[in-house]
């Protein structure tokens, strides 16, 4: 498992491939949530995998994955 995360609960915005806006306003109420994980590199193909078939499985969620190089931290 990974341990260290941070989670967005009220993020605003729009698909790149289908869906409507989400803005958490009278016209569009819904909202999204993020998260952001650092994970080794390592993990990281087995990790997009999981989320890749987690997303053909509820394809209405809209998920989406990036990965971007962490050049330090502590």
């Amino acid at each position: 498992s990974l341990r260290g995360y941070t989670s967005f609960e009220r993020a605003q915005g729009r698909g790149s491939k289908t869906g409507e806006p989400h803005i958490g306003d009278h016209a569009w109420p819904t909202m999204n949530s993020a998260m952001y994980v650092i994970a080794p590199e390592t993990r990281v193909p087995e990790l997009l995998e999981r989320l890749r078939a987690l997303d053909e499985a509820t394809p209405d969620q809209g998920l989406r994955a990036f990965v971007w190089a962490v050049e330090a931290m502590f």
